[in-house]
């Protein structure tokens, strides 16, 4: 028997739109586009970003297929923050980040914990950006 440790593989966004969700992703965050593939049976695409060279977990880009998925888009976390990239370096990507119009909501702060700044993605979900100590 092959015991493996369970981990969290995917998390799913909601987007308006797959091709804007691929440009915010792709050349604002700097994320790689690993999957885009049309499911004709679901009438949908299977959209996968991840952080460069990421060896955890991905974002599944879904789209909202009806009114009720729509309310979310942009508010997925109820306004807390929602998503957390690590980083090894945080003022080369909190510069790179700013110089290409990404809104940060709280400044940079040193904690106990490490450096860390609130920024929004294209929808208004919040994001921590972050480097541990």
């Amino acid at each position: 028997m092959v015991v493996t440790k369970p981990s969290i593989a995917y998390v799913s966004l909601l987007v308006r739109e797959y091709d804007e969700a691929i440009t915010f992703f792709t050349s604002k965050l700097n994320f790689e586009l690993l999957q885009d593939i049309y499911q004709e049976e679901q009438n949908k695409r299977w959209v996968l970003v991840a952080p460069p060279k990421s060896p955890g977990t991905a974002i599944v880009l879904a789209k909202a297929s009806n009114e009720e998925q729509e309310k979310f888009i942009g508010n997925q976390a109820g306004g807390r923050v929602f998503l957390f990239m690590k980083t090894d370096d945080f003022w080369r990507d909190y510069h790179d980040f700013k110089s290409k119009g990404i809104e940060f909501v709280r400044p940079p702060k040193t904690e106990s914990y490490g450096t860390v700044a609130v920024f929004k993605d294209l929808y208004g979900n919040l994001w921590d950006l972050l480097q541990l100590n």
